[in-house]
């Protein structure tokens, strides 16, 4: 009985932790991307250089729009817009940004697309945006019960580790992947502010 409580115990101190977000309609509509491309599911793995350990999951749908599912992410940026870990305004910028945030010196990160039905893509944007906010630690729980619940993705398995789902992911088919490494900074607290100037640069020109 002590064990059954002490395992009830850990997920529910970890909910405590997080963070709800919710971002105004205008901004969700003013932040609202709609890429050219056909629908996908793409998952995102931030793996350690050191030992191929998984430190972070996301998946970005595409769908009516398109959005990163970020679960407990640190990632933010003033053109897009957050409800409770699903971005909103993931332009090829953004999505660029967000990228070269989590690919560093320890780290680098696994793109895995897979083009799906629009029901499919629509059924994944209905579950992120009904997820909720996410505990930190909590990403690969979240991100591997989502897709487990997916038609073509039943493989994956419910997990709290990133790699692990990862690797499901790899096994299924048409999977287009891609590897991105970048020497910067652990410390990537001034890419943020860079990323931010970058943008407005851009806007204003």
């Amino acid at each position: 009985m002590r064990r059954a409580f002490a395992a009830l115990a850990i997920p529910l101190a970890l909910a405590a932790c997080a963070e709800p977000k919710w971002a105004p309609d205008a901004d969700v509509q003013r932040a609202a991307y709609v890429s050219p491309e056909p629908p996908s599911i793409t998952l995102y793995t931030a793996i350690r250089n050191s030992n191929g350990e998984g430190g972070h999951s996301a998946i970005l749908v595409n769908s009516s729009q398109r959005v990163m599912f970020d679960p407990a992410g640190t990632w933010w940026h003033t053109n897009t817009a957050e409800r409770n870990d699903v971005i909103f305004g993931m332009t090829p910028t953004m999505l660029d940004f967000y990228i070269d945030y989590h690919a560093r010196e320890t780290y680098h990160v696994v793109e895995q697309k897979i083009y799906v039905s629009p029901e499919v893509a629509a059924l994944a944007m209905a579950k992120v945006q009904a997820n909720g906010a996410v505990p930190k630690a909590m990403c690969g729980a979240n991100v591997s019960d989502i897709l487990n619940d997916l038609p073509g993705f039943e493989s994956i398995p419910q997990t709290f580790y990133p790699a692990k789902i990862m690797r499901a992911f790899e096994k299924l088919p048409n999977v287009q992947t891609r590897k991105i490494y970048d020497d910067d900074s652990d410390d990537n607290t001034g890419l943020l502010a860079a990323q931010a100037t970058a943008a407005a640069a851009v806007a204003a020109n």
